[in-house]
């Protein structure tokens, strides 16, 4: 994958998590300073300080697995295994990552895991 588009896709990821976080700080004074304080230090490994059981809670459960997945999304950049479909190791479509940059399976096998899960 290129680095340019993995840093634009890194972008959109942090921009994404940041929405949510404006979120939960917008709707709870308390979490305010846990939000402040993710714009401070390497922001991948504050993301993960972030999650924790009390903020998750505060979440509803569509937000709480955004959340999650565009974390898990940054830990891949860190590893150089971002845009690989976990299922297959193929490359994931940049067209598929545009459009949802934490997607962490190709299309062909998200169709299938979705079919199975009905």
């Amino acid at each position: 994958m290129e680095k340019e588009f993995v840093e634009k896709m890194k972008e959109a990821l942090l921009a994404h998590r940041q929405v949510i976080l404006d979120s939960i700080a917008a709707q709870n004074d308390d979490f305010q300073k846990i939000v402040e304080t993710a714009d401070t230090g390497d922001v991948i490994d504050v993301a993960s300080d972030v999650i924790d059981g009390k903020l998750l809670e505060s979440l509803g459960v569509q937000d709480s697995q955004r959340l999650q997945q565009i974390n898990n999304a940054l830990d891949r950049i860190k590893q150089d295994k971002y845009g690989y479909c976990l299922k297959c190791g193929r490359e994931i479509p940049k067209e598929r990552l545009e459009a949802v940059p934490y997607a962490f399976m190709c299309i062909d096998c998200k169709s299938q895991d979705e079919r199975r899960n009905r």
